[in-house]
């Protein structure tokens, strides 16, 4: 995964993000949910900007680790994986990202910074299998955020 750089060194419009990741060039806005009857749906490969809710008025499936304070913002949205593979979360904070099957919270297989300069912050990669599953945030500072999910070439 890509280092981070400083800000200032970046152009004003941001760079485009490599091909895996080329959803994030064209968002959509999307509301999260307060919980998982809530979440809204995500679609695989497509950006969005995320509209989020108040900390205290989630209830997520899956206590997050890190839930953020009562001033922060999270929300949960829904996705579902047709074929088994690499999942790729990328979001443009560093606000704290869970992936929840049922009740469980799955564990990441990597993680790390996006490419400079893409507006992509952190990216968390998971192996999923066919299904219906949850993306938690949590923490994040602001009521914006960017965010997809997209299928890993192999």
């Amino acid at each position: 995964m890509a280092t981070t750089q400083a800000a200032e060194t970046c152009p004003v419009a941001p760079l485009a993000p490599p091909a895996e990741l080329v959803g994030w060039s064209q968002m959509a806005p999307i509301t999260a949910g307060s919980d998982a009857e809530a979440a809204i749906a995500l679609p695989i490969g497509l950006g969005a900007v995320a509209t989020l809710l108040p900390t205290p008025a989630i209830r997520y499936a899956f206590r997050p680790e890190k839930p953020g304070g009562s001033v922060s913002h999270g929300g949960i949205f829904a996705f579902s994986v047709e074929a088994a593979g690499r999942y790729r979360v990328a979001i443009g904070s560093a606000a704290w990202v869970d992936v929840v099957l049922g009740t469980d919270a799955l564990t990441s297989v990597a993680h790390g910074a996006g490419p400079v300069c893409t507006g992509i912050r952190k990216m968390v990669d998971f192996d999923l299998q066919p299904g219906r599953y949850l993306l938690q945030i949590a923490g994040n500072g602001t009521v914006q955020l960017p965010l997809m999910v997209t299928k890993l070439p192999k």
